[in-house]
Order: structure tokens, then sequence, then C-alpha cells
């Protein structure tokens, strides 16, 4: 019997900001599902996720920069840039502020075939974007490094697993622990410490976000090995392209100040980082 959703040839649709509904589209055009089974079966590519406010978006050429590194790491060519660019304003509105994902995979790889030459296209989705400071995040710590920690990749079963143990446990997420205890990152965002007023970095294998990247290059910090003990920290945060800067309230049960002036000086300097126009 055929699997529902699979082999069906229909438009993918996704929820837009505007109240109205935007198609997913591949390579420019409303993607049907049969394209989507060698992303949703075989799961071999990888992506970036964006806010495009007004049509600008924050660190586009860092995410254009990814997307290039990555391509050439999973399917050894180039995506063009331009075309990209392209493509994600066709579905960012004017007006109004709304997350893109860009996910570059090739529909005809498949299992036995994933060591042959690839064409990779370039998917596009919409979804609303959040408003508002998110809430404190409150996380357990978790032995785990993600495969290719540099390349973000479609592949999200391992950090997914991460979170939805940590969440029967009772917590938000999952903060991740190397082979020698020391912390490197969440399951999808990176994680920044405050200490004395400072911002620390954690040093490790980990994959290195564009919203800590543009933090890095606005409010600076060193990068130190940083135990799951987090001794000495006075405040910890959660940062990705999404949410910006988002206080981690509770680590193992740990608390820790969510109002410290350091994170609202964070979020503050996050948020005045110009956005790059489409």
């Amino acid at each position: 019997m055929r699997a529902p959703g699979i082999t069906a040839v229909r438009p993918v649709r996704v929820g837009a900001e505007n109240g109205g509904v935007n198609r997913a589209e591949l390579d420019g055009r409303p993607v049907v599902a049969a394209e989507l089974q060698a992303l949703a079966l075989t799961n071999y590519g990888h992506f970036t996720t964006m806010v495009v406010e007004d049509g600008r978006v924050r660190g586009l050429g860092l995410h254009l920069a990814r997307l290039e590194r990555d391509c050439l790491a999973v399917f050894g060519v180039r995506p063009d840039a331009g075309r990209v660019r392209e493509l994600v304003r066709r579905q960012a509105p004017a007006r109004g502020a709304v997350v893109v994902r860009v996910t570059l995979f090739d529909p005809a790889i498949d299992l036995g075939s994933v060591g042959g030459p690839a064409s990779p296209r370039v998917l596009v989705t919409v979804r609303p974007a959040g408003s508002g400071v998110p809430g404190a995040l409150r996380v357990r710590t978790a032995a785990y490094r993600r495969d290719l920690p540099e390349v973000k990749s479609v592949a999200l079963f391992g950090v997914l697993r991460q979170r939805r143990l940590a969440q029967l446990a009772g917590f938000d997420d999952a903060l991740f622990v190397d082979g020698e205890g020391g912390v490197t990152e969440g399951s999808t965002w990176n994680v920044g410490f405050l200490r004395d007023g400072e911002v620390v970095w954690p040093r490790g294998e980990y994959l290195k976000g564009t919203a800590m990247t543009l933090l890095q290059g606005v409010c600076g910090g060193g990068e130190e090995r940083v135990g799951r003990e987090l001794a000495g920290v006075d405040a910890v945060f959660a940062t990705n392209a999404t949410t910006g800067v988002r206080a981690v309230g509770a680590v193992d049960g740990r608390e820790f100040d969510v109002r410290a002036a350091g994170l609202a000086r964070l979020r503050a300097a996050y948020l005045e980082v110009p956005g790059d126009p489409l």
C-alpha cells in the first residue's frame, strides 16, 4: 500500500507571518511531496536558518558562507550564492518578520547512490517569526558530540534525542559536554557565559552559529575550557539566529541569574546589529 504524503504530487505549504500561506519552494517553484522523499528517507544534506525582517537578514554573509562551506563538505560543489538570495527573496515578505530555512539536498540521492555525483537543489521554507523575549531555559548536561560538528547537517536525530531525553526528565533542553567534561553547545544553540561581567565562550568542538559569531564581533569575549560544574560562572545564555540571546535559568538544577545586567546588554547589542538587504 502506498504511504500517504510521500508520493502524492501536490504542493507543500507552510505558514507565513502575514496570515496567508506561503509555498515551500524547490529551486523557485512549489515543491511536491515526492521530491521530499530523499530528504525524509535518506536525510543527507545541510541547511541554514535565518530571520528575515523587512527584507533584511542579520549576518546574511555568514549564512551564505556557511552554505558554501557546508556544500563543499557535503556534496563537493559550490552553491550559487546569488541564486540562493533570489530564492529567499521570493519567499520573504517585504514587511514583517519570518524565519526562513534554506536546505540544500539532492532528490536523486538515495541510500544506494549517496557516493555518486551530486546536484544539490535549494529548498526554501518559511514559518512565522516569534516575538518578544523568550523565557529562560532549564537544561541538563549530557555527554554528546554531533557527527561532523562544523557542518549544519539535516541529520538531527542525535541532538533531538538528547532534547527529548532532557524533556522527559523535566528539563527544557540539553547542554552538551565532551569526553573530557567540557561544555560545548546546546542542542540547536550555542552557549555563552558571564563571569565578573565578562563574556566567556566555550573552547571545544561544536557548531558555531551565526548569532554567536555576530555577538563575538560586537561584544568580544575569550574562549576557555568550561567544565560542566560551571565554576565561577554568574550567568548562562543561549544564542541562535531565531531567538538572539536567551537566558539559561538553570543547569542541572543549579540556578543562574536571568536578570543579570550583562544579559540585557548582550540582547540589546545583538538586536542593534544591522541587517543586510537580500
